[in-house]
């Protein structure tokens, strides 16, 4: 056999052996890479996902007016969550606990001040006074009392 006729197999041989080892190492690293991601989403899938701070209009203390200030929370996962024990808090301590919630994939709740009847996309906190100042932070907890997330607005801070 001749040299050139050799080193052709040889090549040919590492070729192959490397394309099998591509083969087996792209799908396993590509899997640890989605396990990272899907692990990371899960971190962030519950968010506040935008604020009325303040009644737009006239703030005059009505249920109405009182119903104009909410705060949303959104699910971006695609599983549902159930939101049973978890609570949303103002700067002053002004805490509404979700009671038997369960919020849907992708879906999004508005949780508004006043009073109103409960349904999938809206909760009412039944309060009969305002509680997110202009300048305020609104934080969801887990029902083991973990921090999910944290909206700020006001003086120094910048509201979505």
């Amino acid at each position: 056999m001749s040299t050139s006729r050799t080193a052709r197999r040889i090549a040919a041989t590492a070729v192959a052996a490397g394309a099998v080892l591509s083969a087996v190492a792209l799908p396993a690293s590509a899997h640890d890479d989605d396990r990272y991601r899907d692990r990371r989403h899960e971190q962030s899938r519950v968010e506040i996902s935008d604020v009325q701070a303040h009644s737009r209009g006239r703030d005059n203390g009505s249920n109405r007016s009182l119903n104009a200030e909410w705060v949303e929370i959104t699910n971006n996962s695609r599983r549902g969550v159930d939101l049973d024990g978890w609570t949303l808090r103002d700067s002053d301590g002004n805490r509404y606990r979700f009671d038997d919630v369960r919020l849907a994939g992708r879906a999004t709740v508005r949780i508004h001040t006043g009073a109103g009847r409960d349904t999938r996309t809206d909760l009412y906190q039944g309060r009969r006074n305002y509680v997110w100042d202009r300048t305020d932070t609104a934080t969801l907890r887990d029902d083991r009392g973990r921090t999910v997330d944290a909206e700020s607005w006001g003086r120094g801070h910048n509201h979505r």
